[in-house]
């Protein structure tokens, strides 16, 4: 069909229109991440601490949402298929690697900026405050185990002596380390907006460090320096502000003591003049609460910060960490 010149200048003027758009919106994706250089980038983190990180970090350049939700726990997380799409479809996504197990198969898919904060930190080494016992309440489970078939309990969460403990954000200072190399990766995903996460990165890090100085100045002269906890969550709070933690069990919160660990444990309370055992938010304090009761101390709540819930004493984890000094001011006979 014969076309006019008129007809043929309009179909071209209007392709150059839009291979200018499409390369208008190439441009932005490219500075974004998002489509445009106005959207904020898309950020998956895997629970709570990481997202709180994650948005004080981006600041109104991000949207973060956490693949835990609020109230469950971070150990047990199964991930929908909706939940490993927005994985994939992410612009950016915040993990830690090797304390949940679906994340870490669904991050291989990411198409986005992928931030592992095992690479920003050096964790801790697992320690078990009583190896005497830990031998015996194994020995005690496998046979347990052994006697329920399948039916026993599941041991497949639970941690090994020389692996490393995941609780890295009950330290301040670790967080910071932390919320400045994610400023980094973030930089890598939007160029155009680096300095800005940078800059808030750098007014966290000096927030996180007035937190550990209350932190370490409220915690400096305390009567009991052991701390006994449900689960051995602590293992930075103590080594930082100068306790010993002993855990009635180990870092899995779902493994249940034997009755013999249960049985050294109050012994080692009687013996050491502990007042105060600590349980926590997301997990039964039945465990906790038989202990105190046959070692004639007190329970309170001190809060792993793994997830907020409607009992968390804080809005957010600044607050939930302050609230924790309290706590252990009251519980360890702090002056």
């Amino acid at each position: 069909m014969h076309r006019s010149p008129v007809l043929r200048r309009s179909t071209l003027a209007l392709a150059a229109v839009l291979l200018g758009t499409a390369a208008l919106t190439g441009c932005g994706e490219e500075a974004g991440g998002s489509g445009t250089p106005d959207d904020p980038l898309q950020v998956v983190a895997s629970f709570y601490p990481l997202q709180w990180m994650a948005e004080q970090v981006g600041g109104d350049r991000v949207e973060v949402t956490s693949l835990t939700k609020p109230g469950a726990e971070p150990h047990d997380l199964e991930l929908t298929p909706r939940a490993v799409g927005s994985i994939q479809d992410a612009d950016a996504v915040v993990f830690l690697s090797e304390f949940q197990p679906a994340v870490d198969q669904a991050v291989v898919e990411a198409q986005g900026e992928v931030f592992d904060a095992r690479d920003a930190t050096e964790l801790l080494p697992v320690e078990h405050a009583g190896e005497e016992h830990e031998d015996e309440a194994h020995d005690e489970a496998a046979e347990h185990e052994h006697e329920e078939g399948e039916e026993g309990h599941d041991h497949s969460h639970d941690y090994e002596v020389g692996s490393t403990d995941p609780h890295f954000w009950l330290d301040p200072t670790k967080v910071a380390e932390v919320a400045t190399a994610f400023a980094d990766s973030l930089a890598e995903a939007d160029p155009a907006h680096a300095a800005d996460y940078r800059a808030n990165a750098e007014a966290l890090a000096d927030r996180l460090d007035e937190l550990d100085g209350e932190l370490e100045a409220g915690l400096a002269d305390c009567e009991q320096t052991d701390l006994v906890t449900s689960h051995e969550a602590f293992g930075y709070l103590a080594r930082r502000y100068g306790f010993e933690q002993v855990g009635i069990s180990g870092l899995a919160p779902e493994a249940d003591p034997s009755s013999k660990a249960i049985a050294e444990v109050a012994d080692f309370v009687e013996e050491h003049d502990v007042t105060t055992i600590y349980f926590e938010t997301l997990t039964s304090p039945a465990v906790a609460e038989t202990l105190a009761s046959e070692a004639g101390a007190e329970t309170a709540v001190l809060d792993p910060l793994e997830g907020l819930t409607d009992e968390s004493k804080g809005d957010d984890y600044l607050e939930v960490m302050r609230s924790n000094l309290a706590t252990l001011r009251a519980g360890q006979d702090c002056a």
